[in-house]
């Protein structure tokens, strides 16, 4: 008992966002399509190879059988 509520809520919120979608931003979406923004590119590729370079020493630990 008590379901009542919790189901009219969830029935209202599914109404909203099946009839009321939200305004897409085009543009935005075609540009990071594209990968027009390189400035964030950069940046994420520089993040990733120092995470990988930290890993080396674990995996010359491993090879040397002390992992």
């Amino acid at each position: 008992m008590g379901r009542g509520r919790a189901k009219a809520k969830q029935t209202k919120v599914a109404r909203e966002l099946k009839y009321n979608a939200p305004t897409t931003d085009l543009d935005a979406l075609q540009r990071e399509l594209a990968g027009t923004s390189s400035t964030s590119a950069s940046s994420e590729d520089a993040d990733e190879t120092d995470e990988f370079d930290s890993f080396d020493e674990f995996d010359e630990d491993w090879e040397a059988g002390r992992g």
